[in-house]
């Protein structure tokens, strides 16, 4: 059951207000740390006022950071007239999507709520982190003593760090873990505005993040609990062949890190039988016939021939750490088989593609050679044809081929675009061609700009649906911490690890890798010479692998 009772709120204080209209005075009183009490004195305490006898008053709130939660609202009116106040309300993940019609599809973003004369109020459950009030009223007038933010988080150590010479990728790290961090929730979600869900898919990147960063989280074996009880088989999970994929390579990652062989254990029964459903939908060629729905991401929706290549190489690798499972069950016969499988699918000829997630899959899978496929694909306009999801994979898939300059590229460019136009958290769909004539998602619309998320993000199915916190995007977190830091285990649950940084261009790097047993240190730094000068600190139980 998911532990509800590490969930705790914390009040945040609006950082700046960035708009209002002129019958709004005293509004940087909101800015003040709050107290979240009304109190009925001699002598009110001063509020900003919202007058709307001078027509509609309104004011446009920022609160500093991308946040999962609501408002709380304090207001003690000073005049006769005691009659609630209806005030319109309006979250954003964007300055724009707070100035326009927010969508109320998974989250109430857009509603009017009345707030009495002397007290407080609390309203929302979503993410959001502008927010906008408009009076409308025509005989009211608001005395608003306190404007905060509420946020849901889980209480949970962030045991793992990272922190290095470039700042911005300490912010690009930041903000990776952030977004996996807020969709810590109830269960393990995709995005905090929407969809709120949990996907299997979106899952896999956002466990690796947890894994650097908060070690053995519980939510991980409950949400994957959840959608293994509530999927029998022959059934997929969330109805996608490749997200039951999924489940098989995040319960590998699991045992790696952790090595909870009891809760291994309670996954293999239907661990055998999912493999033989996978066995099922292999051809007399080595060629995969899986069912609809047929998705690797957005990217390649609509795109047969991609699809098949990333089908083709998940199944490659959803096979092998199988067999890799089973054998570490005791099961060597079964392992065998489910390896000899991965023989004829490995040599299967697939449909050539210039689609780079597949082909980071086609890597991964040992479907292709690292720099082969880095050097005829990835390395091509490598800005271009990315999907913060399958992000991570190209970055796997480029490590993999030595291309760690390649790497720090994109994640300067391609995730620190998405800082460059204000975010605070990582988004579910960016292109870097939005950038040109871009606006900021934290400034007032400037008609001479495009409004990123109004006019992109178009799987969104809608305007200013594009979600800006979904965990799917939080792949550079794992990634700098296994291929900077260098850490990554080399037997059940981190007693050995390989340890094999990577400065690339930074002048140092220092951090944290959780462990069961206590956390790994490393620093790295560089020699005059240009070599790298590594330092490490292993908890007892920890040793370094013969590398």
């Amino acid at each position: 059951m998911p532990l509800s009772s590490e969930i705790k709120r914390t009040f945040l204080s609006p950082v700046r207000v960035m708009w209002h209209t002129p019958n709004v005075r005293d509004a940087e009183l909101l800015l003040r740390p709050g107290l979240g009490q009304a109190l009925h004195l001699a002598s009110p305490p001063p509020s900003c006022c919202m007058d709307s006898r001078e027509g509609v008053a309104s004011l446009l709130v920022d609160f500093g950071q991308e946040l999962f939660g609501g408002l709380q609202f304090v207001t003690n009116r000073t005049r006769p007239d005691k009659a609630p106040v209806k005030v319109r309300v309006r979250l954003g993940e964007s300055v724009s999507e707070a100035m326009g019609q927010p969508n109320n599809d998974h989250g109430v973003n857009d509603e009017v709520i009345s707030l009495p004369w002397l007290g407080v109020t609390e309203f929302g459950k979503t993410g959001f982190r502008f927010a906008r009030l408009d009076v409308e009223d025509p005989r009211a007038c608001l005395d608003l003593c306190e404007l905060r933010a509420y946020t849901y988080g889980r209480d949970l150590a962030f045991r793992g760090t990272f922190e290095c010479s470039d700042e911005k990728i300490n912010r690009i790290w930041a903000a990776a873990t952030r977004s996996v961090y807020l969709n810590m929730q109830e269960y393990l979600w995709d995005g905090i505005k929407r969809d709120r869900l949990v996907w299997m898919g979106d899952m896999h990147p956002e466990i690796r993040v947890i894994s650097a960063v908060f070690g053995e989280a519980d939510i991980v074996p409950n949400s994957l609990d959840l959608l293994r009880d509530l999927t029998p088989l022959p059934e997929f999970f969330n109805r996608i062949p490749s997200y039951s994929m999924w489940w098989v390579l995040a319960q590998h990652h699991w045992y790696l890190w952790h090595g909870n062989m009891d809760y291994l254990r309670q996954q293999e029964s239907y661990l055998r039988d999912l493999l033989k459903v996978f066995e099922g939908y292999i051809d007399e060629t080595g060629g995969e016939t899986l069912p609809e729905q047929r998705f690797i991401d957005w990217l390649s929706v609509g795109d047969d021939a991609a699809v098949h290549v990333g089908l083709q190489s998940l199944l490659v690798m959803t096979l092998s750490a199988g067999a890799d499972l089973l054998r570490t069950l005791g099961d060597a016969q079964a392992a065998e088989h489910y390896a000899s499988l991965c023989r004829p699918i490995q040599a299967y000829v697939p449909p050539a593609t210039m689609n780079k997630p597949v082909n980071a899959l086609r890597v991964l899978a040992g479907c292709g050679d690292a720099v082969e496929v880095n050097r005829d694909v990835l390395s091509h306009s490598p800005l271009e044809g990315l999907s913060t999801f399958y992000g991570y994979y190209v970055l796997l898939a480029r490590a993999a081929a030595g291309d760690y300059a390649g790497c720090f590229e994109l994640l300067r460019k391609y995730w620190g675009g998405m800082l460059d136009l204000g975010a605070t958290t990582f988004w579910e769909h960016f292109d870097v061609g939005w950038l040109n004539n871009a606006g900021r998602i934290d400034e007032l619309r400037d008609e001479k700009s495009v409004d990123v998320h109004d006019a992109y993000g178009k799987q969104g199915n809608g305007r200013q649906r594009n979600s800006f916190c979904h965990g799917w995007a939080g792949g550079p977190t794992a990634w700098l911490s296994e291929y900077v830091l260098g850490v990554s285990p080399a037997s059940p649950g981190c007693r050995t690890v390989h340890i094999r940084p990577n400065l690339v261009d930074l002048k140092w790097a220092k951090g944290t890798i959780p462990a069961p047993v206590g956390e790994i240190e490393v620093s790295l730094s560089r020699n005059a010479d240009g070599t790298t000068a590594v330092k490490t600190v292993l908890p007892d139980g920890v040793r370094q692998a013969d590398d």
